[in-house]
């Protein structure tokens, strides 16, 4: 059993995360087929600054750096959001570090994050997934994550 602690970002973790996760998400998009490379690095560089225009400082999210004992493992991104039910949260970001992936610490921040979210009252957690990743896919629906939509595309060339 994994042993996970979350710990609120630093500004010099936010700095290492932001140098590298507008690229990752730009990858992600052109490798899923939506878009090509340099629509997905504008895309990405958009999305993130209107999501986190004051980085850690932006009003209603959060980030945390997941730790086991003083080892960095990987890190989390979550929105709370009020609405008419009840506060909802979105996972823009479950990263374990690419070393220690399938050792279940993707699990062990899952639940870290629900309970985050228990803690704050929130009714539901979502989040995206590329199709292409069918570990992260497989892990969420383990975890009780529901589809909610399908996006499709076919390849002409």
């Amino acid at each position: 059993m994994v042993t996970l602690r979350l710990e609120p970002m630093t500004d010099e973790q936010y700095e290492r995360y932001r140098a590298r996760a507008e690229e990752d998400y730009a990858r992600n998009i052109a490798d899923s087929g939506a878009m090509p490379l340099p629509e997905a690095r504008e895309k990405s560089r958009a999305d993130y600054q209107r999501l986190l225009p004051d980085g850690l400082a932006t009003e209603g999210h959060r980030l945390w750096t997941a730790y086991d004992g003083a080892d960095e493992v990987g890190l989390l991104w979550l929105h709370v959001e009020q609405k008419s039910d009840g506060p909802h949260a979105f996972g823009y970001d479950f990263e374990v570090r690419e070393d220690l992936r399938r050792r279940g610490y993707g699990r062990a921040m899952i639940q870290a994050a629900e309970q985050v979210c228990r803690e704050l009252g929130v009714v539901s957690i979502g989040l995206n997934v590329f199709g292409f990743n069918a570990g992260a896919r497989a892990l969420y629906e383990e975890m009780g994550f529901e589809v909610t939509s399908v996006q499709m595309r076919k390849p002409l060339r």
